[in-house]
């Protein structure tokens, strides 16, 4: 499974980084790039503008078809808005919520995404 994501300050890339599983980072320049095989995405919580290349991304050829879930970072301050990227990809595209993390995540939260991805296969 691949994990996708995009990452403005560099938390979420750290996060991603823990989970030891392969990864494509999006950026402007390769949103619209093409995959053949099961994805998540991880996702920062920011305007849905600034996280547009995610869906970008997601629409993208056939790629919607291996999109498998998605998991969310944030900060617990934000109150009710706490990983509303994620869970705005979650409905809209009829996929699981997997995890909502706070900034970089701790090893409980990486255990816990990483037990969710395998239960995907």
């Amino acid at each position: 499974m691949k994990v996708v994501f995009m990452s403005l300050t560099g938390q979420t890339r750290k996060f991603v980084n823990k989970l030891d599983l392969e990864t494509i980072e999006l950026t402007a320049e390769n949103a619209f790039r093409k995959i053949e095989e099961p994805f998540i995405i991880v996702a920062p919580t920011y305007d849905k503008e600034v996280t547009d290349i995610l869906a970008d991304f997601i629409e993208t050829d056939q790629n919607r078809a291996y999109f498998k879930g998605v998991a969310g970072g944030g900060n617990l301050n934000f109150g009710k808005l706490f990983g509303f990227t994620a869970k705005d990809l979650a409905r809209d595209y009829g996929v699981p919520l997997l995890h909502l993390f706070e900034f970089q995540g701790n090893e409980k939260d990486i255990q816990i995404l990483k037990e969710k991805v395998t239960e995907l296969g």
